[in-house]
């Protein structure tokens, strides 16, 4: 099942592999996992963010929002005590999710994705937030799921869609019990130090891909704070071209029922997990929209920047006025 989280990853496009057949959809396969990826502070530097650490490489990803800047609370919140039985539902759901995770693995395909879905739902509303998603996912074979990256609930939103492995920095191995689950979960892990590993990632995701495997990626490479988006690096499209699967775009977008967005759900920036915990459990009447588009095959783009930029697209996203800058590989 999936722990709530983010990865805030990205994947440049820096390495240019072989050119690969064109995506097609992929066959089932019945014993495809589902995992999830726990929560971390941002490891990178952001023009206009505090505190947010150094810039480990230059071409790491990094987004210009901050908590300062761009979390606002426009909302009237809920009572202490509300946010507080919030807060421990959703840690019941957690604990009781990590502790069934092996039992649930053992069962069939079908009803396996079922109760991680309903489960990863539960978890999304305990803290308060609605869920309204539209259309669908393939349900069989390997899917590269892409989806714009704004908060923690992200993780569990797109496992609602369908569960899938995520594809998370190697940092999180290293992290108390967090690393530990992450590992057992069969995510990802991408060393986002060393650029000469990028095709060894590539490499990976195109394996589980051709397992018959959903994997889960955030091309924009950081969280931003929904009312600014990134744009999507190319690398990870490689993968489901090398792996001859189609592409499913996922829009995520936070608003106040009946109101106008929220940047409440936003983890960005300097901001703690603990703080942006409390924010949405204190939070009235937000609602996570999550709008599942048609999927990409080759027919879409021969090369990852065309299917990058169909991704984008389809999900109204702004797209790189400059391609081949190396800050957007």
């Amino acid at each position: 099942m999936s722990v709530m989280g983010t990865s805030r990853i990205g994947v440049p496009d820096t390495v240019r592999p072989v050119p690969a057949p064109r995506a097609r959809r992929g066959t089932a396969v019945p014993g495809a996992r589902a995992t999830e990826l726990p929560a971390g502070p941002e490891t990178t530097g952001a023009p206009g963010a505090t505190g947010s650490g150094p810039v480990a490489s230059v071409w790491l990803p990094s987004a210009s929002c901050s908590p300062e800047a761009c979390v606002a609370a426009t909302e009237p919140t809920a009572a202490v005590p509300h946010a507080v039985l919030r807060l421990t539902a959703v840690l019941i759901l957690v604990v009781t999710g990590t502790v069934l995770l092996p039992v649930v693995r053992l069962f069939p395909a079908a009803p396996r994705e079922r109760t991680i879905r309903a489960w990863c739902r539960a978890v999304v509303r305990a803290v308060g937030v609605k869920v309204r998603i539209t259309g669908a996912a393939p349900r069989h074979g390997g899917l590269l799921m892409v989806a714009n990256h704004i908060s923690w609930l992200d993780i569990p939103l797109l496992a609602a869609v369908r569960p899938g492995r995520m594809l998370a920095k190697t940092e999180i191995r290293q992290w108390p019990v967090a690393g530990a689950l992450t590992a057992r979960s069969g995510a990802l892990f991408i060393d986002r130090d060393r650029l000469r590993a990028l095709p060894a990632t590539v490499a990976r995701i195109a394996d589980g891909l051709r397992a018959g495997s959903a994997v889960v990626v955030f091309p924009e490479g950081s969280t931003w704070c929904g009312r600014a988006q990134g744009y999507f690096r190319r690398a990870a499209f490689q993968a489901a071209l090398d792996a001859d699967v189609p592409v499913q775009p996922v829009r995520l977008h936070y608003r106040y029922d009946g109101g106008p967005a929220s940047t409440a759900p936003a983890f960005v920036g300097s901001d703690s997990l603990l703080t942006s915990l409390w924010r949405v459990a204190s939070a009235r009447r937000l609602v996570a929209e999550v709008r599942v588009t048609p999927v990409l095959t080759g027919e879409t783009g021969t090369d990852r920047r065309a299917l990058a930029l169909a991704a984008q697209q389809a999900l109204d996203l702004p797209h790189d006025p400059h391609p081949d800058h190396p800050a957007h590989p």
